[in-house]
């Protein structure tokens, strides 16, 4: 699991889970059409390793968004892909994720009915189909972010939750405190975001620094990988 499992990614829920029904037209977002962030991938000791970037469209049926994070270190190298199409509250309907992890590498597709409350997950290259049921609204990682960003833009905290990034996790999001984030040599103020993932294989912990601005742009993300916890820096 990384950044965008969460991701890899990853970040709530946008104005609760509906009840009854799903929306048809487009609800307020504090992220716009064609919104792009691009971010630093840094080691611990402050090294340099890559680079990922975020993507946002809108289309006639909701939301187009993509993930891509690359990353080297001597003998080991990240890359993860991911493009989710989601309806106008965010609810998933689709997530395609590739990804590399030194020698090890996934390639799947997770396709959600929300009215059925039952999701699909395929194998790329021979891997295999399962069916699996699934909570009212379902998230997947890379949309669960934009969801949280659409939250706290509107006060609020979400509470525990379930969320798909091939298997289920169950996540808590807590608020820590509010400080400044250094982005290209400036200060900006930001609110600490801990998450808590729990799958039932693996557990892990990710720190998300969102800004104040009317956007709520992730200002900084820490990753926690294999081979240690990796930042996300924005650059402007």
């Amino acid at each position: 699991m990384n950044l965008s499992s969460f991701v890899c990614t990853a970040a709530a829920l946008a104005l609760a889970l509906p009840v009854g029904g799903f929306a048809e037209q487009p609800q307020a977002t504090p992220f716009k059409n064609g919104e792009v962030l691009r971010y630093e991938v840094v080691w611990p000791s402050g090294l340099s390793l890559g680079e990922a970037e975020f993507r946002a469209n809108s289309n006639q049926k909701g939301w187009e968004l993509k993930a891509e994070i690359s990353a080297s270190l001597p003998n080991f190298e990240v890359l993860d892909q991911y493009e989710a199409s989601a309806d106008w509250n965010l609810c998933s309907q689709q997530l395609k994720r590739d990804s590399l992890h030194g020698s090890k590498q996934t390639h799947e597709e997770v396709v959600f009915d929300q009215k059925e409350q039952r999701a699909t997950r395929e194998s790329l290259g021979g891997g295999g189909v399962s069916e699996f049921s699934v909570p009212p609204c379902v998230r997947d990682g890379l949309t669960y972010l934009y969801a949280l960003r659409r939250d706290l833009a509107a006060g609020r905290i979400p509470p525990p939750d379930d969320l798909n990034f091939g298997a289920m996790y169950g996540v808590v999001v807590t608020y820590a405190e509010s400080r400044d984030v250094a982005v290209q040599g400036e200060n900006r103020e930001a609110d600490r975001i801990l998450v808590d993932l729990n799958g039932p294989q693996s557990s892990h912990h990710f720190e998300i620094f969102f800004g104040k601005d009317d956007a709520r742009t992730p200002l900084l993300i820490k990753v926690p990988f294999s081979l240690g916890v990796f930042s996300l820096k924005l650059v402007e």
